[in-house]
């Protein structure tokens, strides 16, 4: 099967590789339909953080299931799947407080990665997402916003989850990435009644609004925190959505909420330490992590995604057959595409 690699930072490739196998008896074979590149690879890919070169790449895909081991039964050859990148157990502490994405089980991955023509899934019988129907039975935009569910719809609503985002609010959500851009549409989806989108680039500030921001912010740190005061006559945001983890952002975040709110932080800290100072002085809290997919998913996403009631596949704004998977990965570290699609197979 061909699956893509990592070869050093700036250099993504193909490569011919042995087909996934059954190895476990939770174990899923799934075929790729679609795929994605997502933000967070993009540290590797720049050298930011360290990855193994040969290690094959990608967390985000919806497929069909091929084989199943003998421990699963809730999906079976030829169901249509989201394969979460959080491959939860359902079983453990973590996984039964709704917090899959933290689930305590050691062999939580699969080998290889979704952007791969074929990905071995652990965990399946309870991580495995069904779709109803065959891909076929779907139109193109709608594809899209079901693979958004294996990732970055899922984390936007985490960040406003556990922001505690509620019917009402106002809500600022740092980063016009795909996972700040489905955060507006949680924000929006929970009842927010203004949505303060904080965002320099056109075209994503366009989309902020058509899925629900009501306001825009291009400025940063402290001129970014000024307008949101004017803004809020002084008040700060009833919730803050981090979407992008770098130091600037979180303070930022921590900044723009009133007294008593709480930050729902899921952009992956590039910070080691953080002066909870400003937490502290001023009641604001600060939660947040890996989103709990499969819950999330099941619960409400999947629901929401098939009813049209959320678009969230809007966010892919440019596609690549695989074997484009380096223009892919340029076309996001350009910015050039807000979220890269990767279409491996029909």
């Amino acid at each position: 099967m061909k699956a893509a690699k990592f070869v050093k930072p700036g250099r993504i490739e193909l490569e011919e590789a042995p087909m996934p196998t059954i190895e476990k008896p939770g174990d899923a074979v799934i075929r790729i339909v679609r795929a994605c590149v997502c933000g967070s690879d993009l540290w590797w890919y720049r050298g930011i953080s360290s990855m193994p070169s040969g290690s094959h790449v990608g967390h985000e895909a919806i497929g069909l299931v091929k084989k199943v081991g003998s421990d699963v039964s809730h999906v079976k050859p030829g169901d249509f799947v989201i394969a979460p990148f959080t491959h939860g157990c359902g079983h453990c502490a973590a996984c039964r407080a709704g917090f899959d994405g933290d689930c305590l089980d050691p062999d939580r991955r699969g080998s290889g990665g979704c952007q791969s023509e074929y990905l071995r899934f652990t965990n399946a019988d309870w991580a495995l997402v069904k779709i109803p129907g065959q891909p076929e039975d779907y139109s193109d935009d709608m594809l899209d916003s079901l693979l958004t569910l294996s990732d970055v719809m899922a984390t936007g609503y985490h960040a406003a989850a556990t922001a505690q985002v509620k019917e009402g609010d106002t809500v600022v959500v740092m980063g016009d990435g795909a996972v700040g851009l489905c955060g507006v549409i949680a924000a929006k989806l929970r009842g927010a009644e203004r949505i303060i989108a904080m965002s320099r680039h056109e075209d994503r500030q366009k989309l902020a609004r058509e899925f629900g921001a009501t306001d825009i912010v291009a400025e940063r740190g402290d001129a970014a925190v000024e307008q949101v005061m004017a803004l809020t006559d002084g008040a700060g945001a009833d919730a803050v959505l981090e979407c992008v983890g770098t130091e600037l952002s979180t303070d930022t975040a921590v900044r723009v909420a009133r007294p008593g709110a709480v930050v729902g932080r899921v952009g992956v800290p590039q910070q080691v330490t953080m002066d909870t100072s400003k937490l502290f002085w001023r009641n604001v809290g600060l939660r947040g992590g890996t989103a709990a997919v499969t819950t999330y998913d099941r619960h409400l996403l999947l629901d929401q995604v098939l009813k049209g009631s959320i678009q969230p596949g809007k966010v892919f704004t440019k596609r690549f057959a695989l074997d484009h998977i380096q223009e892919a990965y340029e076309a996001m570290d350009q910015r050039t595409a807000i979220k890269s699609l990767l279409l491996v197979s029909e």
